[in-house]
């Protein structure tokens, strides 16, 4: 009787590391066995139950995936991406909101790869993050979406425009009438800047900002609840790099250039 096909996958783990190999193409039996550090007579077995499912057939001790192989070998490194970039930080990742992102980029989250959390102290929790904003001024660009203002914005506006650094702002429309309010002049000299270009959202934000420049993503979230906390995220892969501009164009589609107070 053959076995579930879930425990030919996962029950074994020279069944799956063996699979994973075969992916890259055919291998001569010598290199799996030095791959995954085990013996003949100890793999033969998992292999002929690989070859038993169809998932794997022979010639010549020369192993190569099948049609059908390759179709589940893709899938499954797919979701073991997925779990390995999950379970880093499970915990966080299970107590925030994640409806902000896109159907698309919620399915590739694993393409944010290592990230790390940050617990900033309390008094902090809505200032800089002083390792974001370092990047920021190396870099050519910023993209920031946000439903807040940190008490000295201002001054690291400025810093980055004295550095050159392009500028994209998205921001709500509760966060437009506060700067409209409470720092009319500054907004105002800041947006006619040929750095910066301000848009406003003609949504609501699920989260507290995200921010990408040329080196890292910052993501500061809510919990499940609907309350910010003293935790930021930060990726530094190009893949994560590149999934964050993605999520700033998806919300830069249903926004507003603003060009004057």
């Amino acid at each position: 009787m053959k076995k579930p096909l879930l425990d030919v996958l996962f029950m074994s783990e020279k069944r799956k590391n063996a699979l994973l190999l075969l992916n890259d193409g055919p291998q001569e039996m010598e290199y799996l066995l030095k791959s995954l550090g085990t013996t003949r007579q100890a793999l033969l077995p998992q292999i002929r139950v690989l070859e038993e499912h169809h998932l794997v057939t022979s010639d010549k001790d020369i192993y190569q995936l099948t049609t059908l192989g390759k179709l589940i070998t893709k899938d499954m490194i797919s979701l073991l991406d997925v779990v390995d970039f999950l379970d880093v930080n499970i915990e966080y990742w299970g107590t925030h909101k994640l409806d902000f992102m896109p159907q698309h980029l919620f399915e590739r989250m694993d393409e944010l790869k290592a990230c790390t959390v940050i617990e900033i102290p309390l008094h902090e929790i809505f200032e800089e993050n002083k390792q974001f904003t370092e990047g920021a001024k190396k870099s050519k660009a910023v993209y920031t979406v946000t439903s807040y203002s940190f008490p000295n914005f201002e001054r690291i506006l400025s810093e980055l425009i004295a550095n050159n650094v392009s500028i994209s702002i998205i921001i709500t429309e509760e966060l437009f009438r506060k700067l409209f309010n409470e720092h009319f002049d500054n907004t105002q000299a800041l947006i006619k800047s040929p750095n910066i270009n301000l848009y406003m959202y003609s949504g609501s934000f699920d989260f507290l900002s995200f921010s990408i420049n040329d080196y890292n993503m910052l993501l500061q979230l809510l919990t499940k609840d609907g309350n910010p906390d003293n935790k930021d995220v930060i990726c530094s892969s190009k893949s994560a790099l590149q999934w964050g501009k993605e999520l700033f164009e998806y919300y830069l589609k249903d926004s507003k250039l603003i060009t004057e107070l």
